[in-house]
């Protein structure tokens, strides 16, 4: 894995295998990317925190399988360890699986799961979300738990200028497209001044 120190390269390794452990169990990946998990949802989530200077709070909601915001607290163990990270995650067992994940990997952050709808706001200075919900209902929840001057980071497939053009008809925004390095059609939508149309 290009980009990573050998310390935070055995912390991903430890991830590997409480993945592969609980996945049968309750699904965090599907079977078939699995077997890509290190190109497929490693690397992109290692791209995401790359898209940013370190904050002070990074919040990443629907957290599920740990993509990209348990990669994000692996990486700030050693690269930011005065960051804060808060995943969100409504699934009890997956939030297990966070909490699980983070205590073998020695990565620092706090699970909530509840409802991000329901989550006290955050305040966050970047908030990331992956394969949760279409932009517009994305940007509600940034409305909610990003600081005013804060930074969403949502990666997006091939059909990202169709979600935007969707999304404007609600908010208003700014989106930088950051192409992304492991799929060609898909970017990391960089979105900032995020505010009701």
């Amino acid at each position: 894995m290009r980009g990573v120190s050998r310390e935070t390269l055995r912390r991903l390794e430890v991830f590997e295998q409480v993945i592969r452990k609980w996945n049968p169990k309750i699904n965090l990946v599907s079977k078939s990317s699995l077997e890509q998990l290190w190109t497929r949802h490693v690397a992109d989530s290692i791209q995401v925190f790359r898209c940013t200077e370190a904050p002070d709070h990074w919040v990443d909601i629907g957290s599920g399988g740990g993509f990209p915001g348990l990669i994000v607290a692996i990486l700030a163990a050693e690269e930011a360890p005065q960051m804060r990270v808060t995943l969100i995650e409504s699934d009890q067992r997956k939030s297990a699986f966070l909490r699980t994940a983070a205590r073998e990997t020695g990565a620092n952050c706090q699970v909530i799961a509840k409802r991000i709808e329901a989550v006290e706001p955050q305040q966050a200075d970047i908030l990331s979300a992956r394969a949760l919900a279409d932009l517009d209902t994305l940007l509600g929840f940034a409305e909610r738990h990003l600081k005013p001057e804060g930074v969403a980071l949502f990666p997006k497939g091939a059909t990202w200028e169709k979600e935007c053009a969707a999304a404007r008809q609600r908010w208003n925004f700014n989106a930088e497209p950051i192409t992304s390095k492991t799929d060609p059609d898909a970017v990391i939508l960089k979105i900032e001044g995020v505010s009701r149309a």
